[in-house]
């Protein structure tokens, strides 16, 4: 099995495409889960902050609970911000068959975008250190798929992850034929 990380600032459309892709795995016969940033921490611990070391703390969960997907035959789809370069990486050394997804979006159409109104409230002052706005983001160095979202849409970035996923061996070529 395999663990798709699907990186990158809020707005940048990760949760649109994990529902996506696991529609699309789902059709093709796949078990598959989508592991939430934003609903593992409202469930799990509402009260947890957005320090370094809150965020370190939260994705270290959500890599233990797609290391065990994983292992247990379940292709997995995480979809959490995940903003530093250390804690990837130690997702893909405690992950096996862990595929870095970047998501890269124009700062013009995160704020365009704003399913939050995260940055409503950051251009306002109301809050600082927004992800994607003018909080930290480590971009990915070498992710093994990158999808620049406000130049695709969403059934291209599916696509583009199935072919990958097929190159790969992670699924079967049979399984793609429309």
């Amino acid at each position: 099995m395999f663990v798709v990380w699907l990186t990158g600032p809020s707005g940048a459309g990760k949760t649109t495409l994990a529902n996506a892709l696991a529609k699309r795995l789902k059709e093709l016969g796949h078990e598959v889960e989508i592991l939430d940033g934003d609903g593992i921490r409202s469930k799990l611990y509402p009260d947890l902050g957005f320090s370094k070391e809150e965020r370190e703390m939260h994705n270290k969960v959500v890599i233990e609970m797609a290391k065990l997907l994983a292992k247990n035959d379940v292709s997995t789809i995480v979809s959490i911000i995940s903003p530093f370069k250390s804690t990837r990486d130690y997702a893909r050394k405690e992950i096996d068959n862990f595929i870095e997804v970047y998501l890269k979006c124009s700062k013009e159409e995160l704020i365009k975008r704003d399913p939050k109104g995260l940055y409503a409230k950051a251009l306002k002052g109301e809050i600082k250190d927004l992800t994607g706005y003018d909080g930290t983001y480590e971009e990915p160095e070498n992710p093994e798929v990158l999808l620049e979202t406000d130049k695709l849409s969403v059934d291209e970035e599916v696509s583009i992850l199935l072919k990958y996923l097929e190159d790969r061996g992670f699924i079967k070529s049979k399984l793609l034929k429309d």
